[in-house]
This record gives C-alpha cells, structure tokens and sequence, in this order.
C-alpha cells in the first residue's frame, strides 16, 4: 500500500512464556489458561424508571483456576509441591505467568498471589503413538497481585 507507514509494533505471540513459582522458573510448560478475572454486575431496577436498568458493581472473581499443561518431565519441584496437598499440608506459593518478546525479554506479567495445587491430572498412555505424555495442574489462587500488569 503507497505511503502507509506502520505505527505500531506487531502483538507479543502467546507462545513465549515462563511460569515462574515463588520467584524460580519451573518446568516447561506448553499450555497455560484461566488468566481471568470478573468483575460480578448487580441490576437495579429504580422505580419509575423505564429507560434503563442500573448495572452496580459487585465484587471481583477469578472464575477460573489456573491450568498448567506441560510435557511430563522431571519437574520435581512441582511434584514435591502436589504431593504435600495430596497428603493434607497446604502451602500456598505465589505464582507468576510472564509474556516475552521475541528477544526473550519480559512484557507482560500475570502474578497470582497464594496459588495452590488443587488437581492433577495425568498423561494418557497408548502403545502405537508418538505423543508427548501430557500432564495438567490446576491451581486455585487468591487473585491478582499488585504491579500485574506490562513489565519494561
């Protein structure tokens, strides 16, 4: 196109991450999901008032816990973690999603505060096909800490 100038820079692209617990990266992870938070609408009808309902704000959810997916390796870290719940001690961690560029520098960062392990899941093994052995953790959490946000 004659004259157009680009603007802007290009999106980030999803598959640069790390997830970091309590500070250190652990693992690889290929998939990670439930980066969400809500805020709950209450409708109020004033009497009188035929235009419009009043849409108040309520409290914010996360209505969705963290799902980390990844090809099952040493990772022992997480397993040690997973196993304490399993086995009724509770030990929060805060949990951190960041985003990198293409040069591998942090963009974007989710910080989660007080996750904690609330389900694994473990790979499904078939003789006859070459698929990564995949397992899944599931972290419930409190929510977002304070500085989430851009990063750089």
């Amino acid at each position: 196109m004659p004259g157009y100038t680009r603007r802007g820079k290009d999106p980030f692209l999803s598959f640069r991450f790390r997830v970091e617990i309590k500070n250190r990266q652990v693992g690889e992870f290929t998939e990670v999901t439930g980066l969400q938070a809500e805020v709950e609408v209450f409708e109020y009808r004033e009497g009188g008032v035929n235009e419009f309902v009043h849409k108040l704000a309520g409290p914010v959810r996360y209505p969705s816990n963290l799902i980390l997916k990844h090809g099952l390796m040493d990772a022992d870290q997480i397993w040690k973690w997973e196993q304490q719940i399993l086995e009724g001690t509770i030990s929060r961690a805060n949990v951190s999603i960041v985003l990198m560029d293409e040069t591998g520098q942090d963009k974007w960062r989710w910080n989660f505060r007080d996750a904690y392990p609330v389900k694994w899941s473990g790979p499904d093994l078939r003789a006859g096909t070459a698929e990564v052995a995949v397992e899944t953790l599931e972290l419930a959490h409190r929510g977002f800490l304070e500085g989430s946000g851009r990063k750089g």
